[in-house]
């Protein structure tokens, strides 16, 4: 049987080492010895001894956030031996790699998977206050190990080195030391008056040391239940 499907850049790529890798642009590769933490619904194939068991959110306080902030990550732990292949509806999929002092913040419906060394959690992004229904938490990641994240199409890296500035829905993820804020990006005039508008109403900004990756995409706004008033004051406590 002969066909360009069967080319060598389709074929399986095997490794020595354990753990996360590209199989292509489109799909992770985890050849497991252990456990993973993955998006729900993220596996296509999967080969060897390997179960899956799912998690919600990570653990209650997480899960009640997620059910405060609409952020979050719905994640299964996938433990055993074997290779295990995930993708999210053919997004580019990027490994990252996270080492002692690094800490990532990320918007939750970009993450795939993570190994399970790395701490976890829902924090409300600085400068949103109750301004904008979107991107007002992200999950930030911390410790030592990789995370695989995705992007719709090719995203660019933005290195903070001046005041930098963002659609909130195409910002993937962050230096978690940047200081953030929100402000208008319009402003009030005869266009606005006339019923005119950019579809801009909002902008992040950036400032310090780091980087911002952002796609050439936008994700719809994400509301969680709940009036804002009632999320600033039950997330008092759960976002301490």
């Amino acid at each position: 049987m002969r066909s360009e499907l069967f080319s060598a850049e389709n074929l399986e790529k095997e490794s020595a080492q354990p753990g996360m890798r590209l199989q292509n642009s489109k799909m992770l590769k985890v050849e497991l010895n252990g456990e993973v933490m993955a998006r729900v619904g993220s596996m296509v194939a999967y080969q060897g001894q390997v179960q899956f068991q799912a998690l919600g959110s990570g653990g209650l306080g997480k899960f009640l956030k997620q059910k405060l902030t609409g952020e979050g990550v719905p994640l299964m732990k996938v433990s055993g031996r074997g290779d295990v292949f995930l993708a999210d509806f053919a997004k580019d999929v990027h490994v990252i790699d996270l080492e002692p002092g690094d800490a990532l913040s990320i918007n939750g419906s970009s993450v795939l998977a993570f190994d399970s060394t790395l701490q976890y959690d829902i924090r409300m992004v600085g400068g949103a206050g109750m301004a904008s229904s979107s991107g007002l938490f992200n999950c930030v990641f911390s410790g030592y190990g990789r995370i695989a994240i995705t992007t719709k199409g090719t995203p660019v890296v933005l290195s903070v080195d001046a005041p930098t500035y963002v659609d909130p829905q195409a910002a993937v993820c962050w230096s978690a030391n940047l200081q953030t804020g929100y402000h208008r990006a319009e402003q009030l005039g005869l266009g606005t008056l006339l019923g005119r508008s950019t579809g801009e109403a909002f902008t992040m900004s950036f400032a310090g040391q780091g980087f911002v990756v952002v796609q050439p995409s936008e994700e719809p706004p994400v509301m969680g239940s709940g009036s804002q008033e009632q999320q600033g004051g039950l997330l008092g406590g759960l976002l301490s």
